[in-house]
This record gives C-alpha cells, structure tokens and sequence, in this order.
C-alpha cells in the first residue's frame, strides 16, 4: 500500500511563505498525474494544484499566482511553494493522485495568523 506523507507545514503570518513537501513510499510520482488538495476546518476538501509526469501545472483560481507545484527530477517527491499566504489559505494539505486513488496521508497543518 502506497503511503503518503505531507510535511512543511506551519504558523506563519500573512504575506509569508512556505513550501511543503509531499514524499511517497513508491515512485508514484513518475507514472501518475498528482495534485495537492486541502480542508480547511468546516470545509470540503478541494484540490489547490495539481502536476502531470510531464510537468504540466493547474492551479485553483485562488492560488494562481502565489503557489507553484513542483515535483524534483528524479520523481521522488512533490513540493507546494506557497508565497503571500493569506487567512483564508489556513488548512490542512494533503497530497495525492488526482483522482484522490491513493490512501490519505495524514496532512500538514497551514495556519496563517497574525
């Protein structure tokens, strides 16, 4: 069973910026579209970006321009640059496959408080 694990996450106040990090226990990462989603407390979970083995990015409207999706050459692992964190970014950040078919990680809390 693939696990996935999310770290990187923080307090930080608004304007400021984090990169989380999201590793999994195969290279899941070369073979299959991945995305970055988050719940925010009382909220569903929504997808923030997402990233093709090809490098293709997609971003919510409500990131586009702040965070970056990435994922380093050799596939092993996928980052979220996030820059001019806002309030409403406060959330807890999951990575998985796009269509969410892997097991949920436990997430990594972003909290963006002043």
């Amino acid at each position: 069973q693939v696990q996935l694990v999310e770290s990187g996450g923080g307090l930080v106040q608004p304007g400021e910026s984090l990169t989380l990090t999201c590793t999994a226990s195969i290279s899941i990462f070369k073979i299959a579209t991945m995305a970055w989603f988050r719940q925010a407390p009382g909220k569903q979970r929504e997808q923030v970006a997402s990233i093709t083995r090809d490098g293709i990015t997609d971003y919510a409207d409500s990131v586009k321009g702040r965070f970056t999706i990435s994922s380093d050459n050799a596939k092993t692992a996928m980052y979220l640059q996030m820059t001019g964190l806002k309030p409403e970014d406060t959330a807890v950040y999951y990575c998985n496959t796009l269509r969410a078919t892997m097991t949920w990680g436990q997430g990594t809390q972003v909290t963006v408080s002043s």
